[in-house]
């Protein structure tokens, strides 16, 4: 079998957070600096405060723009009353991807043990648009990168990866 050639995603990166700014922002940017090592494209970086509507509002806009592929958003998905970015992401997703949540927890449990049980980091599809939401520690966002992403956006990755089923998540909108 021949050797696929890599194929760049654009990704857009979101930090949900009431007090980061840009400079401050270690988490995104650590997605940031790991995207572009794998030869991927910096689509678009905003930062958002934890407010659900504003959240969704961008996930929704970003899946509406064919220049972005998969959205990545850290921050906001913790427990707390002001940690709403998983209910965001739910209200867009169209298809959830239930089985991310679940390998996250496993990476992070080899990491932190039990206090993996806290993350509600989620995964899904809309408008033929992967959406991850990553809590909001640069270690989080390392691990979730490092050990499930940067495979699953690597077209060459076998036996399986997002990239070769992009062009399959829109059949139903194609369908009439």
């Amino acid at each position: 079998m021949a050797e696929r050639e890599f194929i760049p995603v654009r990704i857009a990166i979101l930090t949900v957070s009431d007090s980061r700014s840009l400079a401050e922002d270690r988490s995104g940017q650590t997605l940031v600096d790991r995207l572009e090592k794998a030869g991927h494209v910096l689509a678009d970086r905003k930062i958002l405060p934890d407010e659900r509507e504003e959240i969704a509002d961008q996930l929704r806009a970003w899946c509406a723009d064919p220049a972005v592929d998969v959205v990545i958003s850290t921050g906001g998905t913790g427990l707390t009353g002001r940690d709403v970015t998983v209910e965001a992401h739910h209200d867009v997703y169209e298809k959830t991807m239930d089985a991310f949540g679940t390998v996250f927890t496993i990476v992070s449990m080899n990491k932190i043990g039990t206090s993996a049980v806290q993350s509600r980091a989620t995964g899904g599809v809309a408008q033929g648009t992967y959406l991850f939401a990553l809590p909001g520690s640069p270690g989080a966002c390392k691990d979730a990168w490092d050990e499930i992403l940067v495979k699953q956006l690597d077209y060459r990755h076998m036996p399986c990866n997002f990239v070769e089923i992009f062009p399959r998540l829109t059949e139903k909108m194609r369908r009439k």
